[in-house]
C-alpha cells in the first residue's frame, strides 16, 4: 500500500462518532436490522442498513410464488437476481462506506450470508473501514467460499440442510426458498434453522419478512479475505452459540482459520446465547455493538 493510503487507513481509524453499515444476509433486506437500528437510535449512534442489489426494494417475487401458489411454475420461474454477483454486492456496500466514512470512522457488520460481502468490501477498501463485526456470519479464507465451508464436517449438522429449497434448474442460477409454504415440516425446520426459541407466531412474522431467492452465485464465490488488506481491519466474531444453521463448531472453525491468515490481528470474539437470527433481545446487540464503538473513537 501507498503512504497515502497508509495515511488514509490512519485517518478512517481516529476519534469521532461512528457509523455502521448493516450488510444482511441471504434472503433478507435491510428490514431485518430495524430492531438494532432502533436502538442503536435510542443509544445516539449512526447506524445505516444496505439493501443488497436485488434486495429490499429491488426484490423480485414470482407471481407464481403469491396466493394462490403454484409449486411447478415456481421451480422454473426465471429471476433477475440470478446475474448478481458478489462484485455487485461488494460494489454497493463500498458506495455506502465511501459516503459515510466523510462523517467519521465506519464500522461494518455482517450478518449470515453478508459475512462474504464484509469480507470483499474490506478487500478492497481496508483503508475505509475501522472495524468489521461478524454476526455469526460467514468468513471465508482457507476455504474459498461457502460452498467450500459448508461441506466441512464442522457444517455437517447444520439445520440449513433439512431446509427444504425449491428445486429449480441449475442454468436458472438461484437459491429459491418457498417461505410461505403451507407445510408444516418445513415451518419446523425453519424454525429450527432461523430461532429455535422463537414462538411460532415470531416465526411466521419472520418469514414474512423474507424474499424466495438468492444468486447462487454468492455462496460459489471466492470470497477469501485477503491478508494484506482484510487482514488488516480490527475484527470482532460475534459467536451465537444456540445457533443451529451455522453451528458453533463451523463458527470456531472460521475464526481459527481467520486468525491462522492474520495471525498479528486475531479475531476479538463474544459468545452470545442466541439463534441464528440473534439475540431476541435488541439491547444484547446494542451492547456489543457500542463495545466496539468504543474502540473506533
Amino acid at each position: 500500500m501507498s503512504n497515502l493510503t497508509d495515511g488514509m487507513q490512519g485517518d478512517a481509524r481516529q476519534g469521532g462518532a461512528p457509523t455502521f453499515v448493516l450488510v444482511h444476509g441471504a434472503g433478507s433486506n435491510s428490514y431485518g436490522w430495524s430492531p438494532v437500528l432502533h436502538e442503536l437510535g435510542m443509544r445516539g449512534h449512526r447506524a445505516v442498513a444496505v439493501d443488497l442489489p436485488g434486495h429490499g426494494a429491488g426484490a423480485y417475487f414470482p407471481l407464481s410464488y403469491q396466493t394462490p401458489q403454484d409449486p411447478e411454475r415456481l421451480r422454473t420461474d426465471p429471476s433477475p437476481i440470478s446475474g448478481v454477483t458478489l462484485a455487485d454486492f461488494a460494489a454497493h456496500v463500498v458506495g455506502v462506506v465511501r459516503a459515510v466514512h466523510r462523517n467519521g470512522p465506519v464500522i461494518l457488520v455482517g450478518q449470515s450470508l453478508g459475512g462474504v460481502t464484509v469480507n470483499a468490501v474490506a478487500n478492497q477498501v481496508p483503508e475505509l473501514v475501522s472495524h468489521l463485526v461478524y454476526a455469526s456470519a460467514f468468513c471465508p479464507t482457507r476455504h474459498a467460499s461457502v460452498a467450500e465451508l459448508m461441506a466441512t464436517p464442522e457444517a455437517a449438522t447444520s439445520a440449513l440442510f433439512r431446509l427444504t429449497a425449491v428445486r429449480t434448474p441449475p442454468e436458472l442460477g438461484v437459491n429459491r426458498v418457498n417461505w410461505r409454504s403451507g407445510d408444516p415440516a418445513f415451518f419446523a425446520a425453519a424454525k429450527e434453522a432461523l430461532g429455535s426459541d422463537l414462538p411460532d407466531a415470531e416465526v411466521r412474522a419472520l418469514l414474512n419478512t423474507l424474499e424466495p431467492d438468492e444468486s447462487a452465485a454468492i455462496g460459489a464465490a471466492d470470497a477469501r479475505g485477503l491478508p494484506q488488506a482484510w487482514g488488516r481491519v480490527p475484527r470482532t466474531f460475534l459467536r451465537f452459540t444456540e445457533d443451529r444453521s451455522i453451528p458453533p463448531a463451523l463458527q470456531d472453525l472460521m475464526i481459527r482459520e481467520a486468525d491462522e491468515t492474520a495471525p498479528r490481528n486475531r479475531f476479538r470474539v463474544r459468545s452470545l446465547a442466541a439463534p441464528h437470527i440473534g439475540p431476541r433481545d435488541a439491547a444484547a446487540w446494542g451492547d456489543e455493538l457500542e463495545l466496539v464503538a468504543r474502540m473506533c473513537r
